[in-house]
């Protein structure tokens, strides 16, 4: 099997799905790496090889029904093992790399209550990425590793995909128009991508073929779409009306560009998970302003934004939740979190500017509530495990949005007494 760049990049990701940034760098490695006896072994060796080091198998370590998700991941992705094969090489996999041990889920009582629907996904190994709720109640997802969009109606638990054209697009960010439609980040393809959601019918945006792995898509509120380009170290914008798409480098080399909001004045911030740094973008010109957290080791992922222009980052090397206000482009404060400084905080939302976000290293992972008026945490512990909750946002009546990529399930958390969001449209 002859496999493209665009694989390659896939095939790195999905071995360390579950597994913490400090391990991935150590994946990187390309030393010679023996793998135990048995009689998947050659076959492991062969197909894992072809696009990464085998060490990303061996500082690997999961439960067994993690282990057949990764698996189903890999051949989503076009792994070459024979299918009369793959439950050899899925108990090969099980029996030697075993979970590792993780930090325990810290868990702090509050006065509020939440409750968790989960639904398991129709496609094995989708690897769930990012959330986007509908006005009508009703939710999508985008299928990272199969090529899909998935649509879930909660009052019934029908799924509904819908596959792009371009096999192994990778959808990835998700964002929705006035008109119900669809955006995102085509991951591993490189466009931008519009689903017609009456229709069925996909949409392209081509890019520039530099800008290798589009991330994050944001509504501008004038037109626009801007987006993180995390692979090439880039930011761009498309012009909604006209197709037409400009991008720009970010000053700070190998920055890795990642989460992304829009103020209130229509400004589009980013940070960067490859140096601590917030980003902001002049929507006119283009020109990117950066500036420093006070902490070097800092790696910001995701962030999100409340109703004064405030920033809330998840700090996810380090396990602090961060502030940063966009009106002085300061940072003015940071919390540990509660699973401490292995728990790697990732998907982060605001409701009612109290922030939300899931500590994604944790055994199991959590769902994490701070208030920034008492300075408060609350959590409580995700009933699949969660599997990694890479992004979350919230529904028109304050409901949560969870992707779990790592068990392939997607999650609907209601907030009692959450009052009635209003959802920004664009």
């Amino acid at each position: 099997m002859r496999l493209n760049s665009a694989w390659v990049l896939i095939f790195g990701a999905v071995l360390v799905i579950a597994v913490p940034a400090r391990s991935q760098e150590q994946t990187r490695s390309r030393a010679p790496v023996t793998l135990p006896d048995g009689d998947a072994k050659g076959i492991v060796q062969t197909a894992c090889s072809v696009c990464h080091s085998l060490g990303n198998v061996t500082n690997s370590g999961h439960t067994p029904e993690d282990w057949k998700t990764t698996v189903a991941m890999m051949l989503n992705v076009g792994a070459p093992v024979p299918k009369d094969k793959v439950e050899m090489v899925t108990n090969y996999l099980i029996q030697n790399f075993p979970e590792k041990p993780a930090p325990p889920a810290v868990i702090i009582p509050g006065n509020v209550d939440v409750s968790f629907q989960e639904w398991d996904l129709p496609t094995p190994g989708s690897r769930p990425h990012d959330p986007l709720p509908s006005p009508d109640g009703t939710f999508w997802y985008s299928g990272h590793m199969a090529n899909l969009l998935g649509h879930v109606d909660p009052k019934t638990g029908k799924i509904t995909e819908y596959h792009p054209p371009t096999e192994g697009s990778g959808p990835h960010g998700l964002i929705m128009d006035k008109q119900g439609n669809i955006w995102f980040t085509a991951n591993f393809k490189g466009y931008i991508g519009h689903l017609d959601t009456k229709t069925g019918e996909f949409k392209e945006y081509a890019i520039d073929p530099k800008d290798r792995d589009p991330h994050t898509p944001v509504f501008d509120g004038n037109g626009n779409i801007f987006f993180t380009v995390q692979g090439a170290d880039m930011v761009g914008k498309l012009n909604m009306a006209t197709g037409e798409t400009v991008s720009v480098p970010v000053p700070t080399p190998k920055a890795n560009p990642y989460g992304m909001v829009v103020t209130s004045k229509h400004v589009p911030y980013f940070v960067e998970f490859g140096a601590n740094k917030i980003g902001s973008i002049d929507p006119e010109t283009m020109a990117v302003h950066e500036y420093d957290l006070p902490n070097e080791d800092s790696r910001p992922r995701r962030v999100t934004i409340t109703s004064d222009d405030v920033l809330y980052y998840a700090d996810y090397s380090r396990g602090y939740l961060g502030e940063f206000d966009t009106k002085t482009n300061k940072f003015v404060k940071e919390w540990p979190s509660p699973g401490g400084p292995k728990s790697e905080p990732y998907g982060i939302t605001t409701i009612n500017d109290i922030i939300w976000y899931s500590e994604s290293a944790v055994k199991p992972n959590t769902l994490v509530r701070f208030d920034p008026k008492t300075q408060k945490f609350q959590t409580w512990a995700i009933p699949s495990g969660g599997g990694v909750i890479r992004n979350m946002m919230h529904t028109a009546d304050g409901k949560l949005v969870l992707p779990e990529s790592g068990v392939n399930k997607v999650a609907l958390v209601t907030v009692k007494e959450s009052k009635k969001m209003a959802m920004a449209a664009h």
